[in-house]
């Protein structure tokens, strides 16, 4: 049976909207993965290079796993000049669960139906000073270790979803204005919840793009295990 998903996104006081969401279900096993990218900067080619990624990883098949759809997403954005950069994450099903890949600060969590996991880890300055017992300076929250155009493929955030939940995939727009409580209480309401989410995070006074997809699924306690990813300096 095929998931039931919604998705939405809010430009906010960005002059472009840079974040962009894909999904695509293979013809031959109905297997739908998905990808959201957020381009690196407030420009056209910001957007394009996202543009680019979700599209490229969510057309790979499931089988392939995430780190050949992070592989497709970063030779798309590096064949095409006009293409800056962006972050990613991207879910391929498998087994009644998701494979998830992801570089920079683009996010995903298990939906339980009664609270939220977070499933990848932050690539960016301050979960590496906070991996290393430091505390992180403000503005190194928004400063990314690896991108799509950038990161090796040893670089990859890699995580397992094991168990049937629900999905929800975050640009930082959204997950960096909200706390987790609060998007938790969101996606309990009977409503878009995609949309409920974004519209939330610019009106909590966010200053970014906002993009949000959400994979409903039954609720289900879901096993999640997480990969350890080498930081780029």
């Amino acid at each position: 049976m095929n998931p039931i998903w919604q998705t939405a996104s809010a430009q906010g006081p960005r002059a472009v909207n840079a974040d962009a969401v894909a999904a695509y279900a293979d013809p031959a096993t109905q297997q739908v993965v998905f990808a959201l990218a957020d381009g690196v900067g407030d420009a056209s080619g910001a957007a394009h290079a996202a543009r680019l990624a979700a599209t490229a990883a969510a057309h790979t098949p499931a089988a392939e796993g995430p780190v050949q759809a992070l592989l497709a997403a970063q030779e798309a954005v590096r064949a095409d000049p006009s293409a800056g950069d962006c972050v990613l994450v991207v879910a391929l099903p498998f087994d009644g669960g998701y494979r998830v890949g992801w570089v920079g600060d683009a996010r995903a969590y298990v939906w339980t139906g009664a609270g939220l996991t977070q499933v990848t880890k932050d690539h960016t300055l301050a979960q590496y000073f906070r991996d290393h017992g430091q505390p992180p300076a403000p503005r190194m929250e928004h400063v990314v270790t690896t991108s799509v155009r950038t990161a090796g493929a040893t670089e990859f955030g890699r995580a397992e979803i094991s168990s049937p939940a629900g999905l929800l995939l975050t640009s930082d727009g959204v997950h960096k204005t909200l706390s987790l409580a609060t998007m938790a209480e969101l996606l309990r309401r009977p409503a878009n919840s995609a949309e409920a989410l974004t519209g939330a995070a610019i009106a909590a006074g966010g200053s970014d793009n906002a993009t949000a997809l959400f994979v409903e699924c039954p609720p289900a306690v879901a096993d999640v295990s997480t990969i350890p990813f080498h930081a780029a300096a």
